[in-house]
């Protein structure tokens, strides 16, 4: 209750400093302008904040300000959009608000933190994250023989991935296809149903699609579609087999490189 209290005044707060700094419209005006298009704050400051951002924020709401560790996207931030020179922010970093601590920061800190932040170009997200003109950049013949090496043994060129980059048709959409499939924003196919094995104290064996798993429960669904809920305890056996681990496997194996490589390897399948 009280973070949700905290969140709502810290809200009311930038309505009611939007609604008196903008002149308003209809009680109280848009909340903002769009997004800002502020000049560069001199090289030192934004140099200066980047070492207090990258030390103490950067954690959370990761190096690009756009959000991690479950902190918000500072740059579509209310508060970070109507700001100037820290006027605003000052408050949020002295007092802290819901999870984030209270930190000591001076005026000119918190004026060289805001330089750094509004130094991001902010104009939508393909823009403000300036991507690059193609992802495939990695060679194609390398990822062929990495592809043989650590995939062949379930996929084929020839088989299932046949014309897998026409079928998606956009490399990045692709690349995260591949990387782990039915990861959102990827496009795959129906994807393969987890299965899992259940066998009780007395010998008896129950296999279906997962339906749901804790530590307590495991919920299974027949090929009926008819759904058994199990408790579990020490006595019974859980067996999951998910089609996806040996992609997910992989994700701690793969070195930049391979990722390019493979990518430019799929991208000629079409």
């Amino acid at each position: 209750m009280r973070i949700l209290t905290a969140l709502f005044l810290l809200q009311l707060i930038t309505l009611q400093a939007n609604a008196q700094g903008q002149g308003g419209r209809g009680g109280g005006g848009p909340i903002t302008q769009g997004y800002p298009q502020r000049p560069p704050a001199d090289p030192a400051v934004v140099e200066r904040g980047r070492m207090l951002y990258s030390t103490n924020c950067a954690f959370c709401h990761g190096a690009d300000a756009r959000g991690g560790e479950g902190a918000s996207n500072l740059l579509r931030s209310e508060v970070v959009l109507n700001d100037k020179n820290g006027e605003l922010i000052v408050d949020v970093l002295r007092n802290g608000v819901a999870t984030m601590p209270k930190f000591e920061f001076t005026n000119a800190q918190v004026s060289d933190i805001a330089g750094f932040i509004h130094s991001f170009r902010v104009g939508g997200y393909d823009i403000s994250r300036q991507r690059p003109v193609t992802i495939v950049v990695g060679d194609a013949k390398a990822g062929e023989a990495y592809f043989k090496m650590k995939c062949a043994s379930c996929h084929s060129a020839a088989g299932d991935l046949k014309g897998f980059a026409a079928r998606i048709n956009d490399p990045r959409v692709m690349q995260q296809t591949w990387l782990l499939p039915g990861a959102r924003g990827a496009r795959p196919s129906k994807p393969i149903p987890t299965r899992v094995t259940v066998t009780l104290a007395s010998g008896q064996k129950f296999e279906g699609q997962l339906v749901r798993i804790d530590d307590f429960l495991v919920t299974l669904a027949s090929p009926d579609d008819t759904q058994r809920t199990v408790r579990r305890d020490a006595s019974t056996k859980v067996e999951v087999r998910d089609p996806m681990q040996p992609h997910k496997d992989l994700l701690s194996v793969y070195a930049d490189r391979d990722i390019h490589n493979v990518t430019a390897y799929l991208e000629t399948l079409k």
